[in-house]
């Protein structure tokens, strides 16, 4: 499995985790653990959607 989530990519999923997670907490409702998917793709350094199409928004080294 290679990494293909960049630094900004996985800054711009953490947010929008704690978005969706306080959104979710501010209703009160279990929609707030979609957040948990783009957490694990930030932390992990891959995203599954992205393989299919061969995105990459990690720098690559010469």
């Amino acid at each position: 499995m290679e990494k293909n989530v960049g630094t900004l990519d996985k800054t711009i999923r953490v947010l929008l985790a704690l978005v969706i997670a306080a959104v979710g907490y501010y209703y009160q409702s279990w929609w707030g653990l979609i957040a948990i998917v783009p957490l694990l793709t930030a932390f992990s350094g891959y995203c599954p959607a992205y393989s299919p199409f061969k995105i990459s928004t990690k720098k690559q080294k010469d």
